[in-house]
């Protein structure tokens, strides 16, 4: 699998949280190899499942959100849309901003703003809240209405490319490239003997409530499951600070209350015995993945999540290091052919 040219795929189709149907469907199209069987549940989810071939054998469930950060339109003034926001977006980073309206077909749209030679110095110094900001589409009002009517979803537009020797750029990376690991690691035990049957779930509506996961977890009902997603990496203004990793240096490994203790320790032996460069993250509650609203689906799920370092997190230009989603895939690899034994109960 070329990882870039994968994540490219992915990241290429919009997908805001709540508006998954492209990319999900692209999804199920490429998983399509690697499984016995693909299907998009009543949630969106796009779930594959390789079945190893015992009967009642037990599941491994990996799970990679597909939805992005994304804007919405409320309506129109003097032919600008007005927008709220869906997920964690940053009102920082809008003025100027490129955008794909998903109308059919989709349009396109900036979002505008003021040149620097008329603000005043207090305007200079003070960040715009998204009430006070408009999308210009280049039509006027009348026209403006009829093509982009009220709750019609807005991506950012698509950009992804590669910087430097290891590095990877663009938007979506939240969490399409989880979402390549776990492909990846599919593709790796294609030839392995396995006891288990393995399903992959890219999710839906992460960034706002995990409702995807929660309801697609209970339905596949795993007697273990992996969440892959994103978290802060160093970046050169010094932060995070609370939680540093750094691009290049492998997988974080959670610990804390979202995770049984005896399931990071068996990450972690794996990881050392196959020779995997991993970082520890420490969290002490809400890991704000969808780990933790799935710890207490059914009667409770056997969990684990690793993360994948990212700088520029929630912005159109996130970037990772490709290193660290192959360390992913075999990590992934690793835990689903050498299972923790408290996790099957034996």
């Amino acid at each position: 699998m070329d990882l870039r040219e994968t994540m490219k795929t992915l990241c290429s189709e919009c997908g805001p949280t709540g508006f998954e149907s492209r990319v999900t469907a692209k999804a199920k199209e490429l998983i399509a190899p690697l499984c016995d069987e693909t299907w998009i549940d009543r949630s969106g989810n796009c779930i594959g499942v390789k079945r190893c071939g015992i009967e009642n054998a037990r599941k491994v469930l990996l799970v990679a959100h597909l939805d992005e950060i994304g804007l919405m339109s409320t309506g129109a003034e003097e032919g600008m849309l007005r927008f709220t926001t869906i997920g964690g977006v940053d009102p920082r980073m809008l003025p100027d901003r490129e955008l794909t309206i998903l109308t059919d077909p989709p349009i396109f749209g900036v979002v505008a703003a003021l040149p620097p030679h008329v603000l005043s110095e207090e305007d200079k110094s003070n960040a715009l809240k998204v009430s006070d900001l408009r999308i210009d589409i280049g039509y006027p009002q009348e026209e403006a209405e009829k093509l982009v009517p009220p709750g019609t979803p807005i991506s950012f537009r698509k950009d992804n490319y590669s910087l430097g020797e290891n590095l990877y750029c663009g938007t979506s990376l939240d969490d399409r490239s989880c979402f390549a690991a776990c492909m990846l690691a599919m593709e790796m035990l294609q030839d392995r003997k396995l006891d288990c049957d393995v399903y992959i779930m890219g999710s839906t509506i992460e960034e706002t409530n995990s409702m995807g996961a929660v309801t697609g977890g209970y339905a596949i009902d795993p007697d273990y499951c992996i969440v892959i997603d994103v978290a802060h990496a160093d970046t050169p203004d010094g932060g995070p600070v609370n939680m540093p990793c750094k691009l290049g240096k492998g997988p974080l490994i959670a610990t804390g209350p979202n995770i049984q203790t005896h399931i990071s320790d068996h990450v972690i032996k794996l990881a050392k015995e196959k020779r995997i460069p991993y970082q520890f993250e420490p969290r002490g509650g809400n890991t704000h993945t969808d780990a933790w609203p799935m710890q207490i689906a059914r009667e409770g799920f056997n969990m684990t999540l690793i993360s994948l370092p990212m700088r520029y997190m929630h912005t159109p230009i996130e970037v990772i290091d490709i290193r660290d989603v192959k360390w992913i895939a075999e990590l992934l690899a690793e835990c689903i052919a050498n299972p923790c034994k408290e996790v099957y109960g034996c």
